[in-house]
C-alpha cells in the first residue's frame, strides 16, 4: 500500500513537468499558417522597406532567414490565430519565429536570432498581393 501511494504522489507531482514538456515539442509547423493563403506577398518592414517572397508553403514564413537551411523546430505556441517556434541549423545559426494570422491575406511576422555568429531580428506585416510570378 505504501508503494502504492509513494507510485502515486510521484505521478502527480511529475504530470505538471510532462504537460509543460508537451508545450514545447518537435514538429514542422504552426497550424495557423495553413489557414493562409499561397501566391506572391510582400513583407513590409516598420521603416517602410518591403521585399516580395513566393510563398508555396506557409511554412517556409518561419525561418525566413535561414531560408532553405536543414534546420531542427520546436512549436512553442500553436494556436488558430498563430504561434511563437524556435529553430536551430547546425553550423548556420539558429531564431525564433512568431506569427500572428490576422487574415488569410494578412499575416504579422517576428523573427530574431543568430546567422553566421551575427544577430538578426525583424518584423514584417505580410499581405497577399497576387498569384507567383
Amino acid at each position: 500500500m505504501k508503494m502504492l501511494r509513494a507510485l502515486a504522489t510521484t505521478v502527480a507531482l511529475l504530470s505538471p513537468l510532462a504537460a509543460g514538456s508537451a508545450a514545447m515539442r518537435a514538429d514542422n509547423g504552426l497550424t495557423a499558417l495553413g489557414k493562409i493563403e499561397r501566391g506572391e506577398w510582400t513583407l513590409r518592414a516598420a521603416d517602410g522597406s518591403s521585399r516580395s517572397i513566393c510563398v508555396t508553403d506557409p511554412q517556409m514564413l518561419l525561418q525566413l532567414h535561414h531560408r532553405g537551411a536543414a534546420c531542427t523546430r520546436f512549436v512553442v505556441e500553436d494556436g488558430s490565430l498563430g504561434g511563437r517556434i524556435t529553430y536551430s541549423c547546425p553550423g548556420i545559426g539558429n531564431g525564433a519565429t512568431r506569427v500572428v494570422v490576422e487574415t488569410p491575406r494578412l499575416i504579422r511576422l517576428e523573427s530574431q536570432g543568430i546567422s553566421r555568429g551575427l544577430p538578426f531580428s525583424f518584423e514584417y506585416e505580410g499581405r497577399r498581393t497576387g498569384p507567383c510570378r
